[in-house]
């Protein structure tokens, strides 16, 4: 397996900044991302509840990651998230939700991953950080990339009502959301 695909056992562990306190309640924006299948979403205009799971950034056979990856709280593990919600997705619809990837990578370098890990859902991209500015959410850099931190969040009838952040372990997210949608 490459590198990306796992998670080592003595990653440090995101603290709550608070950050993202601000959400509960919070409308989704009315703008326009590009999906990873080139058509454009609306994420305002979702009718069943929507599940936005904001990510770095993924790893890709062959580019390393960015140094230092590892030491940064919260940033590995994009890939098993993503795989945690693919092999969770017919539970997730079942609850009555669509979801959502967003990362603020190219459509192009989402497309790819996605079509590589099989995602049965649609990945965002939000290059040009407005989903990210519009919602006030966190951030970080590393070698020179400007990437989001790890949160997700859960609207029902445009309205943020659930956030996971910080999410940790990556791969746990899609159970968290599984229980969030079941109450």
């Amino acid at each position: 397996m490459s590198s990306y695909d796992t998670m080592p056992d003595n990653l440090p562990r995101p603290v709550d900044d608070g950050a993202c306190d601000h959400l509960i309640g919070r409308k989704l924006p009315n703008m326009d991302l590009v999906a990873t299948d080139g058509s454009v979403v609306n994420l305002s205009a979702q009718s069943r509840k929507t599940v936005i799971y904001c990510y770095p950034m993924t790893g890709k056979p062959g580019v390393p990651l960015p140094d230092g990856w590892d030491e940064i709280p919260g940033a590995r593990g994009c890939t098993p998230q993503s795989c945690s919600f693919r092999d969770h997705h017919a539970e997730l619809s079942a609850l009555g939700a669509n979801v959502f990837g967003l990362s603020t990578q190219s459509t192009e370098y989402q497309r790819e991953m996605a079509e590589r890990l099989h995602l049965p859902f649609l990945v965002l991209s939000d290059v040009n950080f407005k989903f990210c500015e519009a919602m006030k959410l966190p951030t970080f850099e590393v070698n020179d990339m400007r990437l989001l931190k790890r949160v997700t969040m859960i609207a029902d009838n445009n309205e943020v009502v659930s956030v996971h952040y910080p999410v940790f372990p990556s791969d746990a997210d899609a159970t968290w959301v599984i229980k969030q949608l079941s109450y």
